[in-house]
């Protein structure tokens, strides 16, 4: 895929579609089924601060199909032959926890928001399953490269855990470089468990289920309490994807089989959401207790693991106790600040002092390496654990001054940033 990471206008990115898809025409059809596909996009941090229109794109892609993905993987923007073979016109509806933008007009623009990506995405070919191992043998070699020995995988597909296992034998005494925890969708999870025997070793195992409550704040869909400032008109405070049921309905399916809940929730309404949800979940145990004549009460150390809530980039200061009280884990990446400093000053201005409360979490119980987790988020970031002590420490860029920084109050300790990455 096209890397756009490096563009920092339109014109820049333009630039580089209209090289990738004159290479790509040049050399015929090629991998992929002849369509120039591109990830990394960040038009929050474009001066324009837009996608691409249609005719843009048709001027420099008009006569193969193309799909770029943001960088969040949270937002696609398709052009006209793309979404002609997905079969997107005007008539086309919002998929379920999807949004197709639309012009003045009513005509598709070709950004495809949350689930609508699913109609466009779902017409490119998948790699071959040779193509699919030699990725994930560059992916551990590449994490194991950077310091990282554990990889926690939050969408894991069928055939991840066979490939995973496939690669363990061929390394034989070596082993994989990382170990790896894998997460598929709540949906998919009883044939994981059905099929887990077959793959499953002290080096990759199931540890849990998936689900997404909320999009992101680059694309304007993350759930939050209170409006953006420059929302979508539909959606003024994002798009939630669940409801507390729901999410409940998540968490009980995963402790059924002695697993944990992965849920994203980067909105403050998300997060709130998801603690709604385990509490409710706790209630329940502690009433299942005192039915057996036993002690209930708060989370206790070694109590087993109920949720973990992915990014939570916004958390209301109402809720930041309730992690600790419930054993919530803040498995949070302060790298993402990095990134998202212009994007966080124009859509949240009148919510930056509740950007990664870190400080707060931790003084609430959320102990590093305990009920607080940092990852990479690759390859939505790139995988470098400094980026994430820079955040956590200093809420800014390197070579930015104090007064630039992200909630400066927030920052912890370099020692307990280091010790959030061991968990």
């Amino acid at each position: 895929m096209v890397a756009l990471d490096g563009c920092r206008t339109l014109g820049e990115f333009l630039d580089v579609i209209d090289r990738a898809a004159r290479c790509r025409g040049a050399s015929g059809p090629g991998g992929a089924g002849g369509w120039v596909l591109a990830r990394g996009a960040r038009p929050e941090s474009w001066p324009e601060h837009r996608w691409p229109t249609r005719t843009e794109l048709e001027r420099v892609c008009p006569d193969l199909p193309l799909a770029i993905w943001c960088f969040d993987h949270h937002a696609l923007c398709a052009n006209a032959r793309a979404l002609a073979l997905a079969g997107v016109t005007r008539e086309t509806p919002d998929p379920g926890g999807g949004v197709v933008e639309r012009d003045r007009d009513g005509e598709p623009t070709g950004v495809m928001l949350e689930g609508a990506t699913r109609l466009v995405w779902s017409r490119v070919p998948e790699p071959t399953r040779a193509e699919r191992k030699e990725h994930v043998r560059l992916a551990l070699e590449d994490l194991a490269s950077k310091g990282f020995v554990e990889a926690h995988d939050m969408l894991s597909h069928d055939w991840l855990g066979p490939v995973l296992a496939e690669l363990r034998h061929e390394a034989g005494a070596d082993g994989l470089p990382c170990s790896v925890w894998l997460y598929p969708l709540v949906e998919d999870l009883e044939r994981a468990v059905a099929g887990r025997g077959a793959w499953e070793s002290a080096e990759v195992r199931l540890a849990g289920g998936k689900v997404f409550t909320d999009g992101t704040i680059n694309s304007r869909t993350a759930w939050m309490l209170e409006p953006f400032a420059d929302p979508i008109p539909s959606h003024p405070r994002g798009t939630p994807l669940m409801s507390v049921e729901q999410i409940t309905g998540a968490i009980r399916a995963c402790t059924k089989h002695g697993l944990h809940l992965a849920a994203h929730a980067i909105g403050d309404g998300a997060v709130r959401a998801c603690l709604e949800a385990a509490e409710t979940v706790k209630s329940e145990g502690a009433e299942e207790q005192r039915g057996k004549g036993t002690e209930g009460g708060g989370a206790r150390s070694g109590e087993p693991l109920t949720l973990r809530i992915e990014h939570a980039e916004l958390i209301d200061e109402a809720d930041v106790p309730r992690f600790a009280e419930l054993g919530v884990v803040a498995s949070v990446q302060p790298c993402h600040l990095l990134a998202d400093i212009e994007a966080l000053r124009r859509l949240l201005p009148h919510r930056l002092g509740r950007v990664l409360p870190l400080r707060e979490l931790a003084a609430a119980g959320c102990v590093p390496g305990e009920l607080m987790w940092f990852g990479s988020d690759t390859p939505i970031v790139r995988p470098d654990a400094e980026d994430s002590i820079q955040a956590a420490v200093h809420r800014r860029r390197v070579g930015m001054g104090a007064s630039e920084a992200i909630g400066l109050e927030q920052g912890i300790g370099e020692e307990e940033a280091w010790g959030a990455f061991a968990r």
